[in-house]
C-alpha cells in the first residue's frame, strides 16, 4: 500500500478541529527576571475521548515537532474544540515552517487556563486543560494520553469545525 492511498482514504474521514496550546516553561525557573516561555499551539484532528473514568483524551503529535518536544517536557498543555467561525484560528496554526507562535495568538481573544497557564480560545465550543498521564510512541507519531483537570463550555453558539477530505468544512 502507498502512503498516499493510505492517506485518500482516511481523508475520508470526517474529524472535529481543536487547537493544542501550552505555554513553555521559563528560561530559568529560578531566576525571577528571566523572560517567560512563549504560548505554544498546534492544529490537530487526531484528537478524541480515551476514558470517563478517569476523564482521558489522547492526541496524536508529530514525532519530534515543537509540541511533541514541548509536551515531553511540559505536562501541563490545553485544548480549545473550534467552531466553525475559528477556521482562521485553525489555518494559522497549521502552518508549516513558521518561526514563533508569539504573533499567532496576538490577535485571537484568549484566557489563561488556571490549571495549565495554556491559552484557551475564546468563543471555542469546549475547552479542557490536560496533565500528560502517558506518551505512546507510534509509528512517526507520539500519542499524548492526557487526564482532564478542567473541562468548560464557554461557548453554545455555532457548530464544530470539521476536516474533511483535506479541507475545512462546517456540519449539516
Amino acid at each position: 500500500m502507498s502512503n498516499d492511498a493510505f492517506k485518500a482514504a482516511l481523508s475520508r474521514l470526517a474529524a472535529g478541529v481543536v487547537l493544542v496550546t501550552a505555554q513553555e516553561p521559563p528560561l530559568d525557573p529560578d531566576d525571577p527576571l528571566a523572560p517567560a516561555g512563549e504560548d505554544v499551539g498546534m492544529t490537530a484532528t487526531a484528537f478524541m475521548s480515551v476514558s470517563l473514568d478517569p476523564p482521558l483524551v489522547l492526541v496524536s503529535l508529530r514525532e519530534g515537532s515543537r509540541m511533541d518536544d514541548l509536551l515531553d517536557e511540559q505536562p501541563r498543555w490545553a485544548v480549545s474544540v473550534l467552531t466553525e467561525s475559528q477556521r482562521h484560528i485553525a489555518g494559522r496554526f497549521a502552518m508549516k515552517g513558521r518561526i514563533s507562535d508569539r504573533l499567532l495568538f496576538e490577535d485571537i481573544p484568549y484566557a489563561r487556563g488556571e490549571a495549565s497557564g495554556a491559552p484557551l480560545v475564546g468563543g471555542a465550543l469546549a475547552t479542557l486543560e490536560c496533565r500528560t498521564e502517558q506518551r505512546v510512541p507510534a509509528g512517526d507519531h507520539t500519542l499524548v494520553i492526557g487526564r482532564v483537570l478542567t473541562a468548560e463550555l464557554p461557548s453554545a453558539e455555532g457548530g464544530p469545525l470539521m476536516y474533511f477530505r483535506g479541507r475545512y468544512r462546517q456540519l449539516g
